[in-house]
């Protein structure tokens, strides 16, 4: 796109029967949004006039059939469904799952086509958006493999300065043991630490990585992951580089507040990133899709049937999925044009471990 033009929003309804439509709503009724970007909801026209009646809503849309008719300074609507979609708020449909796969298909060709800048996604229902085309277990697992280019990708949520990157993302918690290996933790930080230079635009960040076990294993008591997998993996890839420290327990590395310190957190598992992460930060936290060329984000909450169509739901974290996008694509941006013509490095930059040691020994001692 040109950089004389707003950037080009797509955004995906998400699950129909949510508060995916209620969000946008909400977000785009404050019309300096339209100063920043074009939105461009890939939806329903027809389902989002279901919603915005359901809410008692006046909020003006454009209703188009493809990206050419797209006009800035409106809500944009594509038409991907068929007019005989049925809507049940507040309940998980087999239909509102196809929507939303619709949808979401959509949205994704228009991506590689250079039509959209940035994508965010709405929440979708993980099960009922299931079909023989979408057999992952979420959005960025199916990103990955449409728009990775046989790069990985990476879960990061964030707020502000704190950033949870999940190692093994949607995973069952049974299965996180076998699946935290040297080869998978060393390529989660090499995309997490040059996510945090590209991305965020911090030029050294620091990185701590949770332990998979209590108290960090206890030395073998408790689990032996720490001692075998986790500890020789930071030293490693600490020796290549990446500014990396642990493992730190989960427990007293969040309640001591030491989590302040570190530019980035590199959670085990999926729970153990996302509980503090929603606890500090629910209202406004972020989802972002790490280590693929698209810029892709997604607020913190899923679809909420519990409040669908009842005007309650808070729309922030999906506005700062929007913010974060756009910040993200000019980070990146701005880190690829000074890096296109290079000037021959003339020194060495020394990596500051200062801290490595009393951050571990002061570990030790909890």
């Amino acid at each position: 796109m040109s950089d004389k033009k707003k950037l080009r929003i797509g955004i995906t309804q998400g699950d129909i029967n949510g508060i995916g439509y209620e969000v946008i709503f909400k977000t785009f009724e404050n019309p300096e949004m339209f100063e920043i970007c074009t939105p461009i909801v890939y939806g329903s026209p027809k389902l989002a006039s279901y919603h915005r009646k359901a809410l008692e809503m006046d909020i003006a849309y454009n209703a188009i059939e493809s990206v050419s008719e797209t006009e800035e300074n409106k809500l944009n609507i594509i038409n991907c469904n068929s007019d005989d979609v049925m809507i049940e708020l507040g309940n998980a449909t087999k239909e509102s799952g196809e929507a939303a796969y619709q949808a979401l298909e959509r949205a994704v060709k228009d991506y590689q086509e250079g039509c959209i800048d940035i994508l965010v996604t709405s929440p979708i229902n993980k099960n009922s958006i299931q079909n023989e085309e979408f057999n992952f277990p979420g959005h960025t697992e199916y990103l990955q493999e449409r728009l990775g280019n046989g790069n990985k990708s990476l879960m990061i949520l964030c707020s502000g300065n704190l950033r949870f990157a999940i190692a093994t993302s949607h995973l069952p918690l049974r299965d996180v043991p076998s699946a935290i290996t040297p080869e998978l933790l060393e390529e989660k930080l090499t995309i997490f630490n040059k996510s945090l230079r590209e991305d965020f635009d911090i030029d050294a960040p620091k990185i701590a990585v949770l332990s998979l076990n209590p108290h960090s294993g206890d030395n073998g008591l408790l689990g032996r992951e720490e001692i075998e997998i986790i500890a020789p993996t930071i030293e490693k890839m600490s020796r290549e580089g990446i500014l990396c420290y642990g493992p730190f327990g989960a427990d007293g590395f969040m309640g001591s507040g030491k989590y302040k310190a570190f530019d980035g957190i590199l959670a085990m598992y999926h729970d153990q990133g996302l509980t503090p992460m929603k606890l500090l930060a629910m209202s406004d936290g972020i989802n972002f899709t790490a280590g693929l060329e698209a810029v892709r984000t997604s607020p913190a909450h899923g679809v909420a049937y519990d409040i669908a169509g009842k005007g309650c739901a808070d729309e922030n974290s999906f506005r700062q999925a929007i913010y974060a996008g756009i910040d993200i694509y000019r980070n990146r941006k701005q880190y690829n044009d000074a890096r296109r013509n290079p000037l021959r490095k003339l020194y060495f930059e020394k990596r500051d471990d200062s801290n490595r040691l009393n951050l571990q020994h002061e570990e030790k001692e909890e």
